[in-house]
């Protein structure tokens, strides 16, 4: 039985993968860096995923969704190829057995979605249009489904952002550069989960990429 990790919502989280190891999947030579994980088989889940080159996984099912983003190589399954850059978010209830020829490096996250978020999505935000947000942010939109918003935000080197606060929470993982607050720095393919009400005054030197998450921290 898996122990529950990282699974208290109201405290500050905080992994670097390169600090971590990787452990063995069910699958044969897919392997990964869990950042939480709930003990159940069916549970919540968030992790850096490796699929070795010419890997298949069996086919299997999500109860309450699955949500990708590939950082490198192309991710596969019956539906198609999908390239870095690709975001992926299959319905709750859904099934499909992925492989990749090449390899690839996924975020991955389980199990998460409300039941009644049933949208397919399929984004190749290499070649969409972002949009100007706060300051010289530029903000890709890629999911919203209630308070639930999840974007790729890009920061141009030297940005400074306001000091804010985050209802409902937030969540970042860092695809490119390194993202900064007042609680740390954060190199690539770092993961952070700040809880509900969270505070932080973010920052950057270099152009830095982030996936966003925020106001799904709330949980009775």
């Amino acid at each position: 039985m898996l122990e529950n990790f990282n699974m208290n919502f109201n405290l500050r989280v905080f992994i670097n993968p390169s600090e971590e190891s990787w452990v063995e999947s069910p699958a044969k030579d897919v392997v990964r860096i869990p950042f939480e994980r709930e003990a159940a088989e069916s549970g919540h889940t968030t992790s850096l995923v490796r699929y070795l080159p010419g890997t298949s996984f069996r086919k299997h099912s999500h109860p309450l969704g699955e949500e990708i983003f590939v950082l490198e190589g192309i991710f596969s399954d019956e539906e198609g190829n999908y390239p870095a850059g690709t975001y992926i978010r299959n319905a709750p209830g859904t099934s499909h057995a992925p492989f990749s020829k090449e390899g690839c490096l996924l975020l991955v996250k389980l199990n998460q979605f409300n039941p009644m978020d049933g949208l397919k999505v399929r984004i190749d935000t290499k070649n969409g249009d972002w949009r100007q947000g706060h300051g010289n942010l530029k903000v890709f939109p890629l999911h919203t489904y209630g308070t639930e918003n999840t974007a790729l935000v890009k920061w141009p080197a030297h940005e400074v952002f306001l000091p804010h606060t985050h209802f409902g929470g937030e969540e970042i993982f860092v695809i490119q550069g390194t993202f900064m607050d007042d609680h740390g720095n954060y190199p690539i393919h770092s993961w952070l989960r700040s809880p509900h009400m969270s505070q932080h005054h973010p920052r950057v030197e270099d152009e830095t990429i982030i996936f966003v998450k925020t106001g799904h921290l709330i949980k009775e």
